[in-house]
C-alpha cells in the first residue's frame, strides 16, 4: 500500500510490494503479495502501473475468501518466463483468477504469452478465469499466448469488451475467447486475431451474446467441437450478430464429433460480414482432427439454428451442412444469404447439405436448394435432456 504518495488506502501497486517492473527481475512473489493485501479488502484495486514491464511467473489469483468487487488495473505490460524451468509440469494456465465475486480487469495495458518459444509444445492458456461471477474484462492486450489467450469455466454473469487479442494466423491451438460450462456471457467491441477460433463455445454455455467483433486472421466463431469421446454436451441460447470475419478458416461453424449425445438449441447468427473467408456457414457433425473417426449413430441434436443476413466472399464453399444420418439437423433456417465467389468464374464448390432440414425464409445467392424443407419423416426423439 503506497501510503508515502498519499494514495487511497485500497490501491495496491505491485511496485510496492517490491516488483521491479524491468522486465527481467521475477516479479511474482511482489504480484502475489499485493493481491493477497488487496483480496482482504472490499472494491480495492491492484495497479499494474504502466511505463514498466513485469516478468511474472505461472500466478493464481484465487478466492473463495477474498472480498468482492476488486479491479485488477493492468495498464503495464505483464511478460511470460520463457524458460522450461518457470513453468513446471502439468501446468494448463499462466495467469489465473479462481473463484471470486465482482472482478474486473481493466487498464490499457499488455499480457504478453511470449508464445512462440511454445507454440510447437505447450498446452497453457494466458489469463483463465474459473469458477468466478461478476467478471468484467475491458481494454486490455493479450497477444502470443501459449495456447488460448482469454478463458472462463465455470463462470456466470461475464462481461468483455474493448479487448484486443493478438496472434499469428498460423499459431496453432491460439483460441481467441473460449468459454466453457459459462452462463450469462456478453463479448462486445473486441479485435480479435489468432491462429484458432476467435471465439469458442464449449459445452455447459448457455445465454452468451456475441456482437460488434472483429476476427481475422483465425478459423471463425465456432460452437464446439462437441460430444467428443461420446461426452455429453449442451449449449444454448447463443447469439452472434455485427461481426466481421476477414480471411478467416469458417465463419460461423457448429461441430459435433460422432458418438456424442446432447444438444444445441435456439442459435442466432445475424448480419455477419465475411471477406475471402473459406466456407462462411458450416455445420459439421463428423468432425475429426486426426487421420480417420469411426461412424457411430449417436450424436448431439441440433435444432433451431436460424441465419440471417449473411454476406460478402469465399474462397472454397459458401455453405457447408454435414449433419448427422441418425439425428438430422432440423429448423435450420436462412434468411438473406448473399455470398459470392472470390474467383467469379470459378465456384469451386456449391452450397452442400446433409440430412439438414428447415426453410428457406428469402431466396439466396446462391441459391442453397439442397436444403429440405420441413422436419424428417422419421425424426428420433432423442432431443437430448439437457
Amino acid at each position: 500500500m503506497d501510503s508515502k504518495a498519499g494514495s487511497t488506502s485500497t490501491t495496491f501497486n505491485v511496485l510496492d510490494y517490491g516488483a521491479k517492473g524491468d522486465g527481467k527481475a521475477d516479479d511474482t512473489k511482489a504480484f502475489q503479495a499485493a493481491w493477497a493485501a488487496a483480496c482482504k479488502v472490499a472494491a480495492s484495486t491492484l495497479e499494474v502501473p504502466s511505463g514498466s514491464v513485469f516478468l511474472v511467473k505461472p500466478i493464481s489469483f484465487s478466492g473463495p475468501n477474498c472480498e468482492a468487487d476488486i479491479v485488477f488495473q493492468l495498464d503495464g505490460k505483464i511478460i511470460a518466463p520463457t524458460t522450461s524451468s518457470d513453468w513446471g509440469s502439468g501446468l494448463l494456465q499462466w495467469i489465473e483468477f479462481t473463484k471470486l465475486k465482482k472482478i474486473t480487469i481493466r487498464g490499457k495495458g499488455i499480457v504478453d504469452g511470449h508464445g512462440s518459444v511454445w507454440w510447437n509444445d505447450m498446452t497453457d492458456e494466458a489469463v483463465r478465469f474459473y469458477g468466478s461471477s461478476d467478471v468484467t474484462v475491458t481494454g486490455i492486450t493479450i497477444q502470443n499466448s501459449q495456447q488460448t489467450h482469454l478463458k472462463f469455466d465455470a463462470c456466470t454473469n461475464v462481461q468483455v469488451s474493448g479487448i484486443t487479442i493478438s496472434s499469428p494466423g498460423d499459431s496453432p491451438n491460439t483460441d481467441g475467447i473460449h468459454l466453457q460450462n459459462s452462463q450469462d456471457v456478453v463479448i462486445y467491441n473486441a479485435d480479435l486475431a489468432c491462429g484458432d477460433d476467435c471465439v469458442s463455445v464449449q459445452t455447459g454455455c448457455s445465454n452468451i451474446y456475441i456482437h460488434d467483433v472483429n476476427c481475422g486472421p483465425g478459423h471463425g466463431i465456432s460452437i464446439g467441437g462437441l460430444g467428443k469421446d461420446n461426452t455429453k454436451a449442451c449449449v444454448s441460447n447463443i447469439t452472434v450478430r455485427d461481426t466481421t470475419m476477414h480471411g478467416t478458416l469458417t465463419g460461423v461453424r457448429i461441430k459435433t464429433w460422432q458418438g456424442g449425445s446432447g444438444s444445441v438449441q435456439n442459435i442466432m447468427f445475424s448480419n455477419i460480414q465475411v471477406s475471402e473467408v473459406k466456407t462462411p456457414i458450416m455445420i459439421d457433425q463428423y468432425y475429426c482432427d486426426k487421420a480417420k473417426c469411426k461412424n457411430q449413430t449417436s450424436a448431439v441434436a441440433l435444432s433451431g439454428i436460424n441465419y440471417m443476413n449473411i454476406r460478402g466472399t469465399y474462397t472454397s464453399q459458401p455453405v457447408h451442412f454435414a449433419c448427422s444420418d441418425s439425428l438430422p439437423c432440423v429448423g435450420v433456417s436462412l434468411t438473406t444469404i448473399e455470398l459470392k465467389s472470390v474467383q467469379e468464374s470459378n465456384h469451386l464448390y456449391g452450397p452442400f447439405c446433409w440430412e439438414t432440414y428447415g426453410e428457406l425464409k428469402t431466396s439466396t445467392d446462391p441459391p442453397i436448394d439442397c436444403l429440405q424443407e420441413g422436419k424428417p419423416s422419421s425424426f428420433p426423439s432423442q432431443l437430448d435432456s439437457c
